[in-house]
């Protein structure tokens, strides 16, 4: 019986970068979680750096309601006890967690805002990638507007509002749009991959009422590829 090589892990490289908290009570933190970090440890041993890692030695008793892909940049919710992680998770589980998006898009889009509704699931050959199917897939709705048109760059930085949050929904739903995500590693092609110095993706602002004590959270966070986003928000619905 012949045994197949197996090919090597992925390594991911050390980040550099730290954690920034933007809020902090005595039940949760919301950070900045900066590009290149993991969300949560890797399955190999060299892949446990995270913010779970990293944060789990401050804060014992930390929960995860949430993740960031590797490559993703921006706000997070992290609880700080079990009881806040079960009303967060079921903040999640209603959608009463209002999120945004800023992401530059490969290409000049013609609309000025829309909605990709597109149902996704696992493209089981190609794990991890997603792909969208019509018939078995979860349904998975995305809003955007544009926010800039860089002709030079041949870009548009874009405000996405995901009512769902499958699983690398936002670079799938870009690309069927005509317009990836610039510098995004799985959904682009190479030309638009190496464009940009990282995944131009950034989760800009988070808007729910506190799951202890009812008061509205709106946070916005810049992100750091694309300056005075924020200032042109409008506040996000917290009920």
């Amino acid at each position: 019986m012949m045994i197949q090589d197996q090919p090597d892990p992925y390594i991911v490289p050390h980040c550099e970068k730290e954690i920034e908290v933007l809020y902090e009570d005595e039940y949760l933190l919301l950070i900045d979680k900066p590009d290149g970090l993991l969300s949560v440890p890797g399955r190999h041993p060299l892949n446990h750096d995270s913010i779970h890692s990293r944060l789990l030695a401050l804060y014992p008793e930390m929960g995860m309601a949430h993740r960031l892909d590797l490559d993703t940049s921006g706000l997070m919710i992290i609880p700080l006890n079990k009881p806040t992680l079960s009303e967060v998770n079921k903040l999640f589980r209603e959608r009463k967690i209002h999120k945004t998006y800023t992401a530059i898009l490969a290409g000049q889009l013609e609309n000025d805002k829309g909605k990709i509704d597109l149902p996704l699931m696992f493209d089981w050959p190609n794990r991890p990638l997603q792909k969208v199917c019509q018939s078995i897939g979860k349904g998975a709705l995305t809003y955007y507007q544009v926010l800039e048109r860089n002709v030079e760059e041949n870009t548009t930085t874009v405000l996405f509002t995901p009512i769902t949050g499958r699983s690398h929904q936002l670079r799938i739903h870009s690309r069927e749009l005509g317009h990836p995500i610039v510098g995004c590693d799985m959904y682009a092609t190479r030309e638009i991959y190496e464009q940009g110095s990282r995944l131009m993706l950034h989760a800009t602002q988070l808007s729910f009422l506190h799951p202890m004590t009812s008061e509205p959270l709106v946070l916005c966070c810049e992100p750091n590829f694309s300056q005075g986003v924020c200032g042109d928000l409008e506040p996000l619905p917290c009920g």
